[in-house]
């Protein structure tokens, strides 16, 4: 026996390929004297079993069901990064990745499981206030913030009232400002309409790019005012978007310390307020005010401002503490290219607990977390019944995703194994329901970045779901200009970031987003399970093919 023979042996015996044909038996058949006996024909060959279709038949709607129902009940508390059931999360994932067998990959952790890192965390004090004169508004009620504020104790201001904060050629809300280098400033949110609804400094009547608020925003940042307050005109719409904003604005807000960017220049404080307190400052009412806005729409230009503008007191003030969370690793080892690492990844967290309310997010992104166990199961019994993937493959579930992809960002920043050894990403990010631009029945899934760094990778997914899942490839949130700009808001852009191709897997937004209502009797299970394997069929390609996938594109 040839010693490449015996290593095909030794090969076939250990990861379960079927034995070379030079290896199996010669039979001589022997014949009597005189009489010649045909040899008997050899059967033929049997089919080659397809063992990426074997193993992703174990993925199962039953598993993800178990699963999810326990990660995303209300003993779970919403997974809030940082919290108390983010924690619980992590050490059921972990208690999974080890009750498979795979390698906790992390050194020098309490749990080999267990990435832990710090993150900051900052919150509004429960003492803001804002006074005009004698009388006092709410926070969260009259007013609300949306960055961070200079005004640690009560603070008397004078704001410098500049119309609707427009600069533009034959426009200018600023020319008799003055200088505003570190002063307060006094807006009216939106743009000139004219009285039959148009834009008066949009082409055609349409909006013109002062009718969102960042422009003017951006303008007075440039001129390196302290704060900025924003005056919504329209109670109704004050209302409205107060109501939608307050659960995110009573979170924390959180940041990787190390990695904050420094500012462009001076960051101004910006503090949105109600009519109410618009008449107060501006000593005015709603009469008052709408003649003022319609005298400006007739004349397309500014006009003398009629106010004398009230001084205000303001507190506001953020305060800051450091914690700790985890990312959660399992790491299946490869054979012959075991130095290459394919990462399967999730994000765990979720919003938490809001006004009472636990936002479970069974399918943000409780579906992505579980399937990623249910892609370590399926792998896992491949590698224990002898048919272990070429590569190796990390199972990863992160945290601070909702909060700004910080557990992807810190890991690719921290990798537990080289981002070189990395051939891609596929990432799993809500699979478990149909999005607004679906009808119920609709057999698909949304793909995002397939294509942007590798064709290779693009091209090996379509074969997967042409030959086994049949799904409709949905790429519209792989159009660069996605206005939903998709592809920079999971955990996969960090991993593009660094040149490493990635398929980002999802079903897009529902009426269920972000809200207490994602929950798990809403999932689509049977059509989850399909949308996973696809996900592995992928994998168990990108695993097992000789040659690594070519990084050839750079796609926007």
């Amino acid at each position: 026996m040839s010693k490449n023979l015996l290593y095909a042996l030794l090969f076939a015996a250990t990861c379960g390929a079927a034995l070379p044909a030079a290896a199996q038996s010669k039979v001589k058949i022997k014949s009597k004297p005189g009489k010649t006996q045909a040899a008997t024909p050899a059967p033929a060959p049997a089919p080659a079993t397809d063992w990426s279709e074997t193993y992703a038949q174990t993925i199962t709607q039953d598993d993800l069901r178990k699963h999810l129902s326990i990660i995303a009940s209300d003993e779970y508390e919403g997974r809030e990064t940082g919290e108390k059931g983010q924690k619980m999360a992590a050490e059921y994932i972990a208690k999974q990745f080890a009750a498979l067998g795979l390698i906790g990959p992390v050194k020098n952790s309490d749990n080999p499981y267990i990435q832990h890192f710090s993150m900051e965390r900052s919150r509004w004090n429960n003492d803001i206030s804002l006074r005009v004169g004698k009388q006092s508004f709410k926070w969260l009620e009259d007013f609300y913030s949306i960055a961070d504020s200079p005004f640690a104790a009560d603070t008397e201001i004078q704001p410098v009232f500049v119309g609707y904060g427009i600069e533009q050629d034959g426009y200018s809300d600023y020319a008799t400002a003055g200088d505003l280098k570190g002063k307060d400033i006094l807006m009216l949110s939106g743009e000139p309409m004219s009285a039959d609804g148009k834009a008066v400094l949009g082409t055609d009547g349409k909006p013109s790019k002062w009718g969102s608020n960042q422009a003017k925003i951006a303008l007075a940042a440039q001129k390196g005012v302290r704060s900025i307050f924003v005056i919504n005109p329209n109670a109704e719409a004050f209302s409205k978007v107060i109501t939608r904003v307050k659960p995110y604005l009573q979170q924390p807000r959180m940041t990787l310390p190390g990695t904050e960017k420094a500012p462009q220049g001076p960051t101004p404080a910006i503090f949105v307020l109600s009519p109410a307190i618009g008449y107060q400052l501006l000593r005015t009412d709603e009469a008052g005010l709408k003649k003022y806005q319609t005298s400006i729409a007739q004349a397309a230009k500014p006009v003398k401002v009629p106010f004398k503008v009230a001084k205000a007191n303001i507190k506001a003030a953020r305060q800051k503490e450091t914690f700790t969370t985890e990312n959660v690793m399992g790491f299946l080892e490869g054979t012959d290219k075991k130095d290459e690492i394919l990462v399967l990844s999730a994000h765990y967290d979720h919003l938490g607990i809001k006004d009472g309310k636990v936002f479970n997010g069974a399918d943000d992104d409780g579906s992505g977390t579980v399937s990623v166990l249910e892609l370590a199961e399926a792998f896992t019994k491949a590698k224990q019944e002898g048919h272990c993937p070429r590569r190796s493959i990390l199972f990863i579930t992160v945290t601070g995703e909702e909060e700004g992809l910080f557990g992807s960002e810190y890991y690719t920043s921290n990798p537990v194994f080289p981002l070189e050894q990395t051939i891609a990403d596929l990432n799993i990010d809500m699979v478990g329901r149909i999005d607004t631009n679906h009808k119920a029945g609709d057999n698909y899934v949304s793909l995002v970045g397939s294509d942007k760094l590798s064709s290779e990778l693009h091209a090996i997914n379509e074969a997967a779901n042409a030959k086994y899942t049949k799904l409709d490839l949905d790429y519209r949130y792989n159009d660069p200009n996605d206005p939903e700009r998709i592809y920079y808001r999971s955990d996969h852009y960090n991993f593009a970031k660094h040149k490493i191709p990635v398929i980002f897997y999802t079903t897009g937004e529902h009426a269920d987003y972000h809200q207490e209502t994602d929950e798990v009797s809403k999932i689509e299970f049977p059509l989850m399970e399909t949308r996973d394997r696809l996900v592995f069929h992928t994998a168990w390609e990108l695993a097992n093919r000789d040659n690594r996938i070519v990084v050839d594109s750079n796609k926007p």
